[in-house]
Formats: C-alpha cells, sequence, structure tokens
C-alpha cells in the first residue's frame, strides 16, 4: 500500500517556501496549509505580489539600494538631500535602519557584502569602485562608513579608509559603544573599549 502523502503542487509549493531562509521542513508545510486553507484569494494574491515585486523591482543605478527596474531609489531622487554626504552600508537591507532613526539626511552607498577573504570576498567583489567615483565627482564630502563591528566589518572600513585617504573627502565611522539601557555587566571588553575610546563631554 503506497504512504499518503500531499499532492505533487503542494509538496512542490512545500520545496519552493524551504527555500526561503529561516524556514525549515515544518515551518514550510505550515505556510503552504496556510495559503491552502486561505482560499483561492490568498494564494492567488501572495502570486501576484510576487511577480510584481519580481519583475518591477530592481536596485538603484546610483546607490544599490532597492528601487523600481532601471529607476533611482527615493533617497537618490530627492533634490532635497546633502548630496556631500555618503552613508556607506554593507547590504541594501542596512540602509533603512539608519533612515528610520530620522538623522541622518544624506545620500547612501550600498556595498553588497564586506571583505571575507576566508569566503573568496574580495574588493572587486564590492561595490568599490562606484564608490570611488562618487567621491571623485564630489570633492569635500563626507563618507560615513557604517560597517558592522565584526572582523569583516572593520576589515572592509578599515579598507575604505585607507583607499579613501587618497581622495579629496572625509572619511568618518559610526560611532560605537553602550546600547541604550544597557548595564555595564552585559557588555564586553570590545564594547566597552569603543565607549571609553568614543567618550564625549557631559556639558
Amino acid at each position: 500500500m503506497k504512504a499518503l502523502d500531499y499532492p505533487q503542487p503542494v509538496q512542490e509549493l512545500i520545496a519552493s517556501l524551504k527555500k526561503l531562509p529561516g524556514i525549515g521542513s515544518r515551518g514550510a508545510e505550515r505556510l503552504a496549509l496556510w495559503l491552502l486553507q486561505g482560499g483561492r484569494s490568498t494564494g492567488r494574491e501572495l502570486a501576484s505580489a510576487l511577480v510584481a515585486a519580481a519583475d518591477s523591482a530592481g536596485r538603484c543605478p546610483e546607490c544599490g539600494f532597492f528601487s523600481l527596474e532601471g529607476q533611482r531609489c527615493a533617497a537618490c531622487a530627492d533634490p532635497e538631500r546633502d548630496r556631500r554626504m555618503f552613508c556607506v552600508v554593507e547590504q541594501p537591507t542596512d540602509v533603512l535602519p539608519v533612515e528610520r532613526c530620522g538623522v541622518y539626511r544624506g545620500l547612501y552607498h550600498c556595498l553588497g557584502g564586506k571583505l571575507s577573504p576566508l569566503d573568496g570576498t574580495m574588493p572587486e567583489d564590492l561595490s568599490v569602485e562606484p564608490l570611488l567615483r562618487r567621491v571623485h565627482e564630489t570633492p569635500g564630502c563626507e563618507v560615513i562608513l557604517a560597517m558592522g563591528s565584526d572582523v569583516e566589518g572593520e576589515a572592509t572600513a578599515l579598507y575604505l579608509a585607507e583607499t579613501l585617504a587618497l581622495l579629496p573627502c572625509t572619511v568618518t565611522r559610526l560611532a560605537q559603544g553602550m546600547p541604550a539601557g544597557a548595564g555595564l555587566g552585559h557588555a564586553d571588553a570590545v564594547t566597552l573599549m569603543r565607549a571609553m575610546e568614543g567618550r564625549k563631554g557631559v556639558l
């Protein structure tokens, strides 16, 4: 007797959902069943949204953030932005956290990753040359390095700082230190060191 299983289209849906990051076999199965049990309109709405995004979404030709295919993103197209400031991030997904803080009003540049020789990621694999070109075309600008504080992020920031030192720009790095609401007992040595080095006057 043959064991009972989902129909082939459902199995293919589960297999496709399983490819998503953070989704295992059970999670993919639950999502697939939720879509199917929600009626045909639920699945069709999701499918329509996926097709529309796949067909129309692209990357900004200037900074690399998400945009409509072949068009500049909202930041690069905004004439009120400070065009003499470039916040350099590792991935396009790093742009919105900076944007949502409500303080920064300049432009962005997405590298598309970070240096990691062990993984085979070298400077030529990142969007470094376009950054150098943008800086060269904007003398006197400020480049804010907003990489992570892990080993690869630090190596990327150091490489960019040394490379940009040859150009007419100011290079800064995001301040790092104690997170809001955290006590000294919960901070590691590196965090405390950065907090001590970046201390400011009270008055």
